[in-house]
């Protein structure tokens, strides 16, 4: 009698101690987006703003590249500058989890995708990689952590393939 008493006991602890932890577990709270984890839309607003006066003096992919049609539209299209800050922030703010949707649209048409957006300028894949670097140095400026940098940086460059297509090599 005594060795079933100990053996419910034991039964008794162990489903306590699972009960336990099965409500410690239902506790803890979820974690953080990575939109909420960079700041929120001021911290990225800062970020997105850096960035792109960063690209405008890039020597690779700014306003002296020798891509052409990146250098032209550096030179010539600055006046837009704000606006395509404010599109770049709406993009970061959805892609990171936060409550900013991103549509962008030639301006009085219809939706246009980041091929489309980007086609005009020939980005080659070299130069894409430049933009992403400059991204990564404006993430440090900033001082992103390490891991947010990593996801910043991932969801950039799963866009490569559509920022280039409009690249044909010489």
């Amino acid at each position: 009698m005594t060795k079933q008493i100990s053996i419910v006991r034991s039964l008794a602890i162990v489903i306590a101690l699972t009960v336990l932890s099965v409500a410690t577990s239902a506790q803890v709270a979820p974690e953080k987006s990575l939109y909420e984890r960079l700041g929120g839309v001021f911290a990225i607003a800062a970020v997105v703003d850096h960035f792109s006066d960063a690209i405008v003096k890039n020597p690779i992919v700014g306003k002296n590249s020798k891509n052409l049609a990146l250098r032209n539209w550096h030179r010539n299209n600055l006046g837009r500058l704000p606006g395509l800050k404010f599109m770049r922030t709406l993009w970061v703010c959805e892609v990171s989890g936060g409550p900013f949707k991103f549509s962008p649209t030639k301006p009085g048409t219809t939706p246009l995708g980041l091929e489309e957006a980007h086609r005009d300028l020939k980005i080659s894949p070299a130069e894409f990689d430049e933009v992403a670097a400059e991204l990564g140095r404006t993430l440090d400026f900033a001082k992103v952590p390490k891991r947010e940098k990593g996801e910043v940086l991932a969801a950039f460059a799963a866009h490569k393939n559509e920022v280039t297509a409009g690249y044909k090599a010489k």
